[in-house]
């Protein structure tokens, strides 16, 4: 038996204890509705305008609005529409207002996703172009600079969800400010909260949303931030709660919850020494190095916050490492929760023009700034057992095609060899499978894969032949077959989105 670890906190955490007690004080005695005029409806109001109060303080709002929310997808798609609303009122006078919505190559798909939907729905047809970064996952200012003063909004973030990277505000604020850009600025502060030092009401944020759960709040609560003078549309109206600016009965369970979290953060009881979470990372990142020699980590960190590591381990898929840590009961993921189910590799490696390998293998840890040494210890001791069945189980670096070309080559000197393509039915469908020399790859998704396994074990010395778009699935079902005895199972390493042959 194993206890859990749980590493995942990018994604989400357990609720704190104290948010959980207001949540339910908020539910069983202050459950009135703040609209209300009686007594109750009054308590009700009162907690929440002392959240929001907190709220502004934690994020040094100054005389920018507070809004609750549902979180910060929410917050995306409001602040969005703000800004492409004003747009089009500002070009419907006669003014001129850039040529393009800006946004970071590394943001969560929630900004470009919301970017895409409001640019069309508003008739804007404005270009949408992503600010390239770095190979550390700093915005390109250089780039930022050619482009700003044409700009009509820009889209960035605090921190990465993925690699943890800080970005660089005031460097991005200093290039706008530079060229004279016009553009609102959205920031999207979701890893921020609790880890950097915020004090909105002083830069040029325009916008900037946050999400309760990703610091021990319950899920369905979030703020989001806009500075004053900003332009703003609701995204939803009706009773006109938040003085208009957000109708819908407050959620005061999660707003009582999320205050419970601000107030840690305010009294400076949650706020954790940088170099106290620093020593906790390079206790992982010692534990790492040592369990999985060759492995990279794919974000310096002396640019990352310190509760994040992203990494990548030569040889193995994502799926795979995933599947190890999990079972020493360590709860990692391969990026963003939000893509989790997806296939394809990470969008935010692949900007930094990491090598594929890399992306194709990544694991992110991350804990919050409340995490103990306890665990961090467990985690380790965890860490070096999963090292310790890596070791044991050495990889045949020959069981990998790496592309297209050395693919047709084996196929041409094993003719009797099955090739078999682990996508969904629905992505097989687009283009009916592989064809090579004749033969067309019959499709088993990966959920089906046991019920082939018999037979292809039955006929273990006929050459197996995985394919996926990406190589990952592949990977994955070449080392089950392996696992259970079959000798001759080999995968498409670059997948079919890489192989010069494959299907469009």
């Amino acid at each position: 038996m194993t206890t859990d670890i749980y590493l995942d906190s990018n994604a989400t955490n357990p609720v704190l204890a104290a948010a959980v007690d207001a949540a339910r004080q908020a539910m069983e005695q202050d459950f009135g509705n703040p609209s209300s005029t009686h007594q109750a409806g009054l308590r009700a109001k009162t907690l929440l305008e002392a959240v929001r109060t907190k709220a502004a303080r934690v994020l040094g709002a100054g005389d920018g609005r507070l809004m609750f929310n549902s979180g910060a997808t929410e917050g995306i798609h409001t602040a969005v529409l703000s800004a492409l609303v004003a747009l089009r009122e500002r070009r419907a006078s006669g003014e001129r207002i850039g040529r393009w919505l800006l946004c970071g190559a590394t943001e969560h798909k929630a900004v470009p996703e919301s970017l895409a939907h409001w640019n069309r729905l508003l008739g804007l047809d404005l270009e949408i172009l992503e600010l390239p970064v770095d190979g550390d996952g700093r915005h390109d200012l250089s780039r930022l600079h050619a482009l700003a003063p044409e700009c009509a909004l820009v889209c960035t973030m605090a921190a990465n969800n993925e690699t943890g990277v800080i970005s660089d505000l005031a460097g991005i604020e200093g290039v706008l400010a530079a060229t004279g850009s016009p553009a609102y600025w959205l920031v999207d502060g979701v890893q921020a909260l609790g880890k950097l030092p915020l004090n909105l009401a002083a830069t040029r944020i325009d916008y900037a949303p946050f999400s309760g759960h990703k610091l021990y709040a319950p899920k369905g609560i979030g703020m989001l931030y806009v500075r004053a003078g900003a332009p703003f549309t609701p995204l939803m109206v009706g009773g006109g709660q938040e003085a208009g600016w957000r109708s819908g009965t407050e959620n005061m369970a999660g707003i009582a919850a999320l205050g419970a979290v601000l107030d840690g953060l305010d009294g400076g009881r949650m706020l954790r020494h940088p170099d106290e979470l620093r020593a906790l990372r390079d206790q992982l990142a010692g534990a790492l190095r040592a369990a999985f020699p060759g492995l990279q980590f794919n974000t310096p960190f002396d640019k990352a916050l310190p509760t994040t590591l992203n990494f990548s381990v030569p040889g193995r898929a994502s799926a795979e490492l995933l599947r190890l840590f999990d079972d020493a009961g360590v709860h990692v993921s391969a990026g963003s929760a939000c893509s989790s189910g997806q296939a394809t590799s990470s969008h935010v490696l692949q900007a930094m023009h990491l090598p594929r390998w890399r992306s194709a293998s990544a694991v992110r840890m991350s804990f919050g700034p409340l995490m103990d040494t306890a665990t961090i210890a467990a985690a380790c001791d965890a860490i070096a057992r999963c090292g310790a069945v890596v070791a044991a189980q050495p990889l045949a670096p020959d069981h990998a095609i790496p592309d297209a070309a050395a693919l047709d080559t084996f196929l041409r000197r094993h003719p009797d060899a099955t090739l078999v393509d682990v996508r969904e039915a629905h992505e097989y469908a687009v283009d009916g499978g592989l064809q090579n020399g004749g033969r067309t790859a019959i499709n088993v998704p990966m959920a089906r894969l046991s019920a082939h396994a018999a037979l292809w074990l039955r006929a273990n010395r006929v050459p197996l032949v995985f394919i996926c778009r990406s190589g990952q699935r592949a990977l994955q079902a070449a080392a089950s077959m392996r696992d259970q005895g079959h000798e001759h199972v080999w995968h498409l390493a670059g997948g079919l989105a890489e192989a010069a042959a494959a299907p469009t």
